[in-house]
């Protein structure tokens, strides 16, 4: 059989499998399994079940997942979500949709010492939603800031999905990351921005909180040095080269431990944190292992260069072809897990990104923020979902409705960072790290 018929049936097979809910890293292993079997023999293709596994296992890389979301495990029961929030509300809290704002500034801070979507999301929702509820904020604004603020989580350095992206296509994660900062800031902008827009033409929307004395304020910035020591000590390790990412996701889990421990954890909460961990740890492992069987067969087939080729036959502008991917990647993130949908991928995209001519560091930090539009994109969007079942009184008409001004502002946003790349590759040029 042709390999690039064998390869595009792999790939209608692994869809099959998983749309048969199949876990997606299973599926990918199977399929890449059985197609390499038909291509080379079923004796090669059986010791991938060795190698391919073993290999993720050994990869040092993958520690940094593990202990970022250890991290933010910790961080979670030691309350240092809520001393963000808190501080980010004393600051701004006082101008009218102050509270939204503030939501917008606590996903942009948790996700910095957390690195996910859906752990921000989720912890927002814990915090944050009660208190614009009961502050009389409109339902709209109140699930779609926190819905979209959330998001930040796999943008904001550390993001377990560039550590991913970084590890599959041996880029520079911290590169990855400092290219990652000011897109961030924008995005942050950007939404308090649509939010003051949307307050001043909806002024019930988002009423006005007391205004807190600077003497205050300025205790609650002293009541949240838990949260600034982790971020300037992960954070300024890595960019000033005093640690690795490793070493820095180790220091970074051990100070979040400590403030757990100190903040009255029982072993049942200890536990629990690395239940959470492990479990997800696991679960980006199987999808690795599997994308890497997956890869494996798809390189064989030779679809990626099948793919630049038949791009390359279009005579399309390297525009056009860039839309494209991007549409796809903003299917792909609204329907799988944003990990799964990066990996599935990368085989035959990566090649193609480089073929025409783009910088892959600044392809992985838009490819990070297409599926972070994903991921509050109908028909499923991972944090819509996340928020409903966090707060069952909010239908998803509500969220989607509250979600639309902010979808509108990624658009925005993401035009800014197709149009001038300089705003995520300017800082890891200066830094040195490309």
């Amino acid at each position: 059989m042709d390999p690039l018929l064998l390869g595009a049936l792999g790939l209608g097979a692994m869809f099959m499998l998983i749309a048969l809910h199949v876990p997606i890293g299973v599926a990918m292993g199977i399929t890449g399994v059985t197609s390499v079997a038909f291509i080379i023999g079923w004796e090669p293709a059986l010791t991938l079940l060795g190698t391919e596994p073993s290999a993720a296992i050994e990869n040092e890389g993958l520690a940094v997942v593990a202990l970022f979301l250890l991290m933010g495990a910790f961080a979670t029961e030691a309350g240092v979500s809520a001393d963000m929030y808190r501080l980010a509300y004393a600051m701004i809290g006082h101008f009218r949709g102050g509270l939204a704002m503030a939501t917008i500034g606590g996903c942009a801070g948790f996700g910095a010492i957390c690195g996910s979507s859906i752990a921000t999301t989720a912890t927002m929702a814990k915090i944050a939603l009660p208190e614009m509820l009961q502050r009389n904020y409109l339902k709209t604004l109140a699930s779609g800031s926190i819905a979209a603020g959330g998001t930040l989580g796999m943008l904001v350095p550390p993001s377990v999905v560039m550590i991913v992206y970084g590890i599959l296509t041996e880029e520079s994660i911290i590169a990855l990351f400092a290219a990652a900062i000011f897109p961030g800031a924008i995005a942050t902008v950007l939404y308090c921005f649509t939010i003051a827009i949307y307050v001043r033409f909806k002024p019930e929307s988002g009423p006005a909180g007391e205004r807190i004395p600077w003497g205050e304020k300025i205790t609650v910035l002293v009541q949240s040095w838990r949260f600034l020591l982790i971020a300037i000590v992960v954070s300024g390790g890595i960019y000033t080269g005093v640690f690795t990412i490793t070493e820095a996701a180790s220091v970074g889990a051990s100070l979040a431990f400590f403030f757990a421990l100190f903040n009255g954890m029982n072993m049942r909460g200890f536990l629990d944190c690395l239940t959470s961990t492990a479990s997800n740890t696991g679960m980006i492992f199987v999808i690795i292992m599997g994308a890497s069987i997956f890869s494996y067969f798809i390189t064989l087939s030779g679809l990626p260069d099948a793919s630049v080729e038949f791009i390359k036959s279009l005579n399309a502008s390297n525009f056009v072809v860039l839309l494209m991917m991007m549409i796809m990647y903003l299917i792909l993130g609204s329907i799988f897990d944003t990990v799964a949908a990066m990996v599935i991928t990368l085989p035959f995209v990566y090649p193609v990104i480089i073929d025409l001519g783009y910088d892959p560091v600044w392809w992985g930090v838009v490819n990070v923020m297409i599926m972070e539009i994903g991921m509050i994109t109908p028909p499923i969007g991972i944090n819509v979902f996340v928020l409903n079942g966090m707060a069952k009184d909010l239908n998803l008409k509500t969220i989607y409705t509250g979600i639309l001004p902010f979808f509108l502002t990624d658009l925005v946003r993401l035009t800014i960072v197709l149009v001038f790349p300089v705003t995520a590759l300017w800082l890891p040029k200066a830094w040195g790290l490309m």
